[in-house]
């Protein structure tokens, strides 16, 4: 660009030496005008091979932001397998401990009812093989001494049958607790699966975002080149028109009288100035803590609604930086009515509140609520994180009405 500026420049000088100074030959104007020809089939050459840079480019941004989506895709549905798996486990931690706890118990009461035996064992022992025949003797009548009799064999028979049904509660406890234990080794095992795969495909996901990133840093820089290229251009198709109004009028100009044509020269050169304009400077916006009750996520303000995003875009919601993984609440109650990747936001998850007014978290790692799905007011909807390309872990939300952002700031008090 800074090489093709001072040509134009150069060219235009010509223009204006042409205009003022009339009485000189034909050939001046002929020579820049051939020499602003070349110039011109030079940029438009270039603009053309620019402008094939830059749709290539077009294209291999698509195919990387296409696996970019897969990418993060992946990661949002690996950690919410992952939360599920340690959910899991958990749950079976404390089945375990309620098992742990009622075997406790069986085996208190067992080692009671053992004692209870062992004692009327050891006193019927004591009393010998007659002590039946001592009991029925030592009654009056013979219904009494049956009675009795019955009662004994019914007491023993009892206490057995109790010692044996909590033995087999035991053994039952014993082969539910073994199939916890091996249950969780089995979740265990798997979540250190999961947590490796979650580990490549963040990785990969890196990747992507930063061929991304490449990729789009080219396809600026060849925009930029083809939009400069066309204005050089234009700039040259413009003065080379004004090198052939210049030729014609000077054979014109020749025969008018020196004075005419000086001022005429004068006025077209004085109509030619411009004042560039002056660059804009962009306000940073400090960051500040944000968060509490109603807000969605608790971190650090990098963009305010109405304020200017990090790449220099305009804000239409807030965008908020926090760590990685860190839950994400739901504003208000209502229904999921989207929760998928799409282009610009990464995992998007949009809740409708009634009324005609949705909220949408974007930029997720994972995203907890599916489609469908009515969430209460601090519910974890999602979790944070860099998705779309994003380049930190950030939250960016915003606050629809009618499908026009508001400024969620009433909400969020």
């Amino acid at each position: 660009m800074s090489a093709r500026v001072p040509a134009i420049a150069f060219a235009f000088g010509l223009l204006l030496a042409a205009l003022a100074v009339p009485a000189v030959a034909q050939d001046a104007p002929v020579k820049s005008r051939g020499e602003t020809e070349r110039k011109l089939e030079t940029v438009k050459r270039e603009l053309k091979q620019v402008a094939a840079e830059r749709r290539q480019i077009e294209g291999q941004r698509g195919d990387v932001s296409r696996q970019l989506r897969t990418a993060d895709e992946k990661v949002g549905h690996s950690n919410r397998v992952l939360r599920e798996t340690e959910t899991r486990l958990v749950r079976d931690q404390q089945s375990l401990a309620q098992l742990q706890q009622q075997r406790a118990t069986l085996q208190a009461t067992l080692g009671l009812r053992r004692e209870d035996l062992a004692r009327l064992l050891r006193a019927t022992y004591a009393q010998g093989e007659a002590a039946p025949l001592q009991a029925l003797l030592s009654q009056d009548r013979v219904a009494d001494a049956s009675r009795v009799l019955t009662y004994q064999r019914y007491v023993q028979s009892d206490r057995a049958r109790r010692i044996a049904e909590l033995g087999s509660q035991l053994q039952e406890i014993d082969a539910l607790e073994a199939a916890i234990v091996a249950r969780q080794d089995e979740l265990d095992r798997t979540r250190k699966q999961q947590r490796q795969q979650l580990g490549q495909l963040e990785l990969d996901r890196k990747s992507r975002a930063a061929l991304l990133v490449q990729l789009e840093e080219k396809y600026q820089d060849r925009r930029e080149r083809e939009q400069a290229l066309g204005r050089d251009a234009k700039g040259l198709e413009q003065l080379l028109a004004q090198l052939r109004a210049a030729a014609a009028r000077a054979e014109s100009e020749r025969r008018a009288a020196a004075a005419k044509a000086a001022r005429d020269a004068r006025r077209n050169a004085g109509n030619t100035n411009h004042i560039a304009p002056r660059p804009t400077v962009a306000a940073v916006a400090p960051k500040l803590q944000v968060g509490g009750l109603g807000w969605p996520l608790s971190g650090s303000l990098l963009a305010g609604f109405g304020g200017t995003m990090p790449d220099g875009r305009g804000s239409q919601g807030l965008l908020i930086a926090a760590n990685a993984g860190a839950p994400i609440k739901a504003v208000a109650d209502g229904t999921v009515v989207y929760a998928e990747w799409m282009t610009g936001y990464g995992l998007l998850l949009i809740i409708d509140h009634g009324g005609g007014y949705m909220s949408l978290y974007a930029h997720n790692d994972a995203l907890l609520k599916d489609v469908g799905t009515a969430v209460k007011r601090g519910d974890a909807v999602a979790t944070v994180g860099s998705s779309g390309g994003h380049g930190r872990p950030a939250l960016y939300f915003e606050l629809r009405r009618n499908g026009q952002p508001v400024n969620p700031s009433t909400w969020l008090r």
